[in-house]
């Protein structure tokens, strides 16, 4: 998907969540996505999982955050390889493909990560990483 709309960061699937849920931290999220927010296609599908898990339509719901601001980014072949680089750095902490996906995607953009998951804090990725509370 070719973004059309300038962005000012990247949200982790934790962080639609929280938007979502309405958790601490959702205002900073949804002044994210006011401002355009970019997702890798990664952390959108781990998100709609959880939309779909709680029974709501992924549909409506990703179409509404895309109303919103959010633009999904497609996972590249550059990702891919950054996302293994990142492989070894990340496995004691405990982070999955989808955190890599989304790192990936700030170092391409140049742009902060905004995550709910504190334990991101503890490394450093390449990434400018922002807690969202």
């Amino acid at each position: 998907m070719k973004p059309s709309k300038s962005v000012s960061s990247v949200l982790d699937a934790s962080a639609i969540l929280a938007y979502l849920g309405r958790e601490s931290g959702f205002e900073r999220v949804q002044a994210a996505l006011r401002a355009g927010a970019a997702v890798s296609t990664v952390n959108l599908s781990e998100a709609m999982g959880k939309v779909v898990e709680a029974g709501f339509d992924p549909v409506q719901i990703a179409s509404r955050l895309t109303a919103l601001g959010l633009i999904p980014h497609d996972f590249t072949q550059a990702d891919a390889l950054t996302v293994a680089q990142l492989r070894l750095q990340t496995r004691s902490l405990g982070l999955a493909l989808g955190d890599r996906a989304c790192m990936a995607l700030g170092r391409r953009l140049g742009l902060p990560v905004l995550t709910a998951d504190r334990i991101w804090q503890r490394g450093s990725f390449g990434v400018r990483v922002v807690l969202i509370s």
